[in-house]
């Protein structure tokens, strides 16, 4: 018996990188799965749609079951086709594990609004519509998992990505608030943090063998099927205790993330002037304020 023996699942951006190891993740568990893949390059543009026909047709040639979606998670009535195809093909749904993404890269001050908008459409609004679409099944069959990816370049950041790190950040809130209200219907939210080789850390530029080294460690112990089984488990009845968590999953290790929560406070009785403010509440917090560091400054690229 597999833990997703009997359930549905849907997962996005599934033909490729980490949606693609989820989806098959998920199979070998004894899901049927919705694979939806829009068949978009790094930067979103429209290329082929074969990728979830493709992973389709591994699931099936390893005795599985799946259904293909090419849809756009960017848009509400793609969204919403995705559950249908779920209906249509398994007769209901149980889980869903929003992965698709895009990058648009740049500088903040060079930003252009459309490299704004993409990103947030894909990511942030894209786990919008597809949780909002699933969300009507779950409440009427009280009971159903989500799992949204986010991204340290979110909850820690990571210079050239404002609009990416909004959208992460977003889905974390997004994602705590569906827990919260998803509570008396047993549905459950939570976000996983991946790191992974996939096309998207392809896109970064080497600048260095120090740094090309690195890569290529990274690339050999850090793998989109070390996130699948943690996606897999999150999903299942064996998490039903678990939700409104954060996971971060980097090659074997799973850290469980910390969310924002008061670390100190500081009080006057009479109030505070911006005076008072200068004088005080800097050198009161020095030690507990945030510095400027970064991801990359957090995880080294070598995975343990």
């Amino acid at each position: 018996m597999g833990l997703m023996d009997g359930k549905v699942a849907l997962v996005t951006g599934a033909g490729r990188g980490i949606g693609r190891a989820v989806a098959i993740n998920l199979a070998a568990a004894g899901a049927q799965v919705v694979v939806n893949d829009f068949g978009g390059g790094l930067h979103g543009e429209a290329t082929d749609q074969t990728p979830a026909d493709e992973v389709v047709a591994e699931i099936e040639a390893n005795g599985g079951a799946a259904a293909a979606n090419q849809a756009s998670v960017a848009e509400a009535d793609g969204a919403a086709s995705m559950v249908q195809t779920a209906m249509d093909s398994f007769g209901k749904l149980d889980a869903v594990v929003n992965v698709a993404g895009i990058l648009r890269d740049a500088y903040f001050h060079k930003m252009a609004p459309e490299e704004w908008q993409a990103v947030i459409d894909v990511h942030l609004n894209g786990t919008y519509n597809v949780s909002r679409a699933a969300m009507e099944h779950f409440r009427a069959q009280e009971s159903g998992a989500f799992v949204h990816f986010t991204s340290t370049s979110g909850l820690v950041g990571n210079v050239g990505q404002a609009n990416y790190a909004a959208a992460k950040m977003g889905i974390v809130g997004l994602s705590r608030v569906i827990a919260m209200e998803g509570a008396r219907f047993n549905v459950r939210s939570n976000c996983v943090s991946p790191f992974a080789w996939t096309r998207m850390i392809e896109a970064i530029p080497v600048t260095s063998d120090e740094m090309a080294a690195s890569f290529d460690k990274f690339r050999q112990n850090a793998s989109a099927e070390h996130i699948a089984p943690v996606t897999t488990y999150l999903v299942s009845d064996a998490a039903k205790a678990v939700t409104g968590n954060i996971f971060g999953v980097r090659g074997n290790e799973i850290y469980l993330m910390s969310q924002p929560r008061p670390i100190r406070t500081l009080h006057k009785g009479d109030g505070w002037t911006p005076e008072d403010l200068a004088a005080t509440l800097e050198p009161a917090l020095r030690h507990d304020l945030y510095g400027l560091e970064g991801s990359g400054d957090y995880y080294a690229w070598d995975p343990i």
